[in-house]
């Protein structure tokens, strides 16, 4: 399995390859998404570490002046009706050496810290030049990195509880996940938005697969809220109708502060390394504080606006794992979650976990983030349990996302009860960690183990 499962992996990133950067899937996806050349660039780095080092680096030169890194860059040899929202829809202004509508006006979880250090420890294996040419790229990024969470943690901090607020479904990178059902509610579903804004997605892929058209209407009546706000942050739980803390996005804004202290390690920036270690610490507390429900004893997401927590259990109330400060009562908590019957790890299901209760009436085998299994999601569940020490759990579950991937193909996601792959084939961060989860069983540096 592994030789073909590897070298499969490595043909689908060869064919997304635009250039100067990776684009997810050509079918669906003809962009740079954000998160997702954090994921890519993981996997890269094992087959083409210049590569690896390009597509971060193309990523960050689209970085706004203050600090948001753009949840997708455009491509201008992409027509603006091979995707929707486009360009045009988005109108986002020019600014530092960008062109006007070069980017989108809002992020996605900040992966990319966590992949930066990942490329930068497996470099050595390429030999003396291209360990040369890691340190020459840890350099440039930093800076820039700092910038990304300094603005997430800064003009995001929306709640004034020390985490980043999201302002979109999209954000998150789980879109149509349920923890933002009780948010989007309040939130109209203008469907005429839909006959004016043609959805672009429908005409590629299953609508099964897809979200609603009502969430559809949510979520463009959303970016047209925030573009017709020039994309400011002020008062945004005054103005504006989502903004919600998701446990996953900030547990990634947690673990790339870790990432940073190693990254600064390197650099020779001592105290910058203690300092992001310190921010490590206060963004698990305020988790620990905020998102953490003790009488479901688990970790929702937050309205800012109302002030409740979601009652749904997705997979996002799992990755808190992945912070080594966070306490043992709600790291067995989680542990507890995973296995139970509303999630499942391979011990009892065979396969990696969904990503939402198995067990709510509302569970979709087939509808985006409502069900199917997704294998970014599980990637980052599993190094959790290696920094908390769950070894026999992290490689039980390594060895199912692999099965599923080499049985059924480089699948966006995958249903969670056949394990048939769903959503863009030959997708880039399915097939960049699998080659990760075929090369790498090491314990991330910071593990409390």
């Amino acid at each position: 399995m592994s030789a073909e499962l590897w070298n499969s992996a490595a043909r689908v990133l060869e064919d997304n390859w635009a250039g100067d950067h990776m684009v997810p899937s050509r079918k669906l996806y003809p962009h740079q998404w954000s998160w997702d050349a954090a994921f890519i660039a993981i996997g890269l780095g094992y087959v083409n570490p210049s590569r690896a080092w390009r597509d971060l680096r193309s990523l960050f030169e689209a970085q706004w002046p203050d600090g948001r890194v753009p949840h997708i860059v455009f491509d201008p040899a992409t027509a603006e009706g091979d995707y929707f929202p486009g360009p045009a829809f988005w109108n986002v202004p020019a600014y530092g050496r960008r062109a006007a509508r070069g980017s989108t006006g809002i992020v996605q979880p900040p992966m990319h810290a966590i992949a930066a250090w990942e490329v930068y420890r497996h470099a050595s294996g390429h030999g003396a030049a291209c360990a040369l040419q890691a340190h020459t790229e840890l350099a440039w990024l930093y800076p820039r990195l700092v910038a990304q969470q300094d603005y997430l943690l800064g003009r995001r901090n929306a709640g004034a509880a020390g985490l980043a607020a999201i302002v979109h479904p999209w954000e998150s990178g789980l879109d149509n996940s349920p923890s933002w059902d009780p948010a989007l509610a309040g939130v109209p579903a203008d469907l005429s938005l839909l006959e004016t804004y043609r959805r672009r997605d429908l005409a590629v892929a299953d609508g099964a697969q897809r979200p609603t058209d009502r969430d559809y209407a949510r979520y463009v009546g959303l970016v047209l809220n925030y573009r017709d706000g020039n994309y400011s942050d002020n008062d945004l739980a005054q103005r504006h109708g989502f903004v919600v803390e998701c446990p996953s996005f900030n547990s990634i804004l947690g673990a790339a502060e870790l990432s940073l202290a190693q990254i600064a390690g390197v650099l020779g920036l001592g105290d910058e390394a203690r300092r992001h270690r310190d921010q490590a610490q206060r963004i698990t507390m305020a988790i620990a504080s905020r998102l953490w429900d003790p009488q479901t004893r688990t970790f929702h997401a937050r309205d800012v606006r109302t002030g409740r927590l979601s009652p749904a259990h997705c997979v996002s109330g799992l990755m808190p794992l992945m912070l080594p400060d966070l306490a043992p009562d709600q790291t067995e908590a989680i542990m507890t979650e995973a296995r139970s019957a509303r999630f499942g790890l391979p011990e009892q299901t065979l396969l990696p976990v969904p990503s939402y209760d198995r067990t709510a009436p509302d569970f979709d085998t087939q509808r985006y983030w409502r069900g199917p299994i997704w294998i970014n999601m599980n990637w980052l569940l599993r190094r959790g349990m290696l920094v908390h020490g769950y070894r026999d759990d992290a490689e039980d579950l390594r060895r199912s996302m692999l099965r599923l991937v080499h049985g059924n193909g480089h699948f966006e996601y995958f249903d969670p009860r056949t394990g048939e792959g769903l959503g863009a084939p030959r997708f880039g961060w399915t097939a960049a960690l699998s080659l990760d989860l075929l090369a790498d069983r090491s314990m991330p540096a910071y593990a409390r183990v």
